[in-house]
């Protein structure tokens, strides 16, 4: 990873108040004292090496999970036994809110690379929230949040091309380490191509094909995973459908 996206080391010794992710986190305006309430019910786990699991679909709900370094992906069975990538999680990103409905997980997640997340207790983080009203409505954000960036993710797939699907992907990905105080044109995809293309629904040498249409265009450079964005714009009309790299 490069210099301007790395992230701290140590976190099995990190605590709330001097996290840099903890205002993407339920921390999110809380006092100190309140800070502390919260960071008490903190499980900081081992970190899971790359293919290890966090949860899988037999796991009961009992934890959320804020990733904070490393990454993520999730996958789900299909009727005819193949794995769909649902999605996948970056560094402040909560994990788990789709068990709250169901008691269980839809699906498997398992560790992209190297990955530290801080487990939250859901019963004791409930019973918290109710003497801490800010520590609710960042949940709630949270859970909002959710549901945008999935109906909008899904509005962005639905008839488009391949190649503003791939545009879109990467925007998104942009976006998400921005908000983490990243750089939004420099950044390292964790995820191989052939997770790209499982998650957008595209064979894996599609994904290659326009990886490397993009680069001739000038709209980005790409070193194996670390990605440039060279024409932002360009790359973001792409994806709105609004370009087309055979213009």
């Amino acid at each position: 990873m490069t210099d301007d996206t790395a992230i701290p080391a140590s976190p099995m010794h990190a605590h709330c108040q001097t996290c840099r992710l903890n205002s993407l986190c339920l921390p999110l305006a809380l006092g100190l004292d309140d800070l502390d309430d919260f960071d008490a019910i903190i499980r900081r786990r081992a970190p899971l090496q790359r293919g290890e699991t966090l949860f899988d679909a037999t796991t009961p709900f009992t934890h959320l999970f804020a990733v904070r370094c490393g990454s993520l992906k999730q996958s789900v069975a299909q009727a005819h036994g193949e794995e769909r990538i649902t999605h996948f999680y970056l560094p402040g990103e909560l994990v788990g809110l789709d068990g709250l409905a169901s008691g269980g997980h839809p699906g498997l997640v398992e560790a992209l690379e190297t990955t530290a997340v801080c487990a939250i207790p859901f019963d004791q983080l409930d019973r918290l929230s109710v003497d801490l009203p800010e520590l609710r409505h960042a949940l709630y954000r949270s859970m909002s949040r959710e549901l945008h960036d999935d109906r909008h993710w899904l509005c962005r797939l639905a008839g488009h091309t391949a190649e503003a699907r791939l545009a879109s992907f990467i925007i998104d990905v942009s976006h998400r380490f921005q908000r983490c105080g990243f750089s939004p044109t420099r950044f390292r995809l964790p995820m191989a191509r052939a997770d790209i293309g499982n998650h957008l629904g595209l064979a894996v040498e599609t994904t290659s094909r326009l990886m490397s249409r993009f680069q001739q265009a000038g709209l980005l450079q790409a070193a194996r995973r670390e990605i440039t964005l060279l024409e932002y714009e360009r790359l973001a009309a792409v994806a709105r459908g609004e370009a087309s790299l055979r213009e």
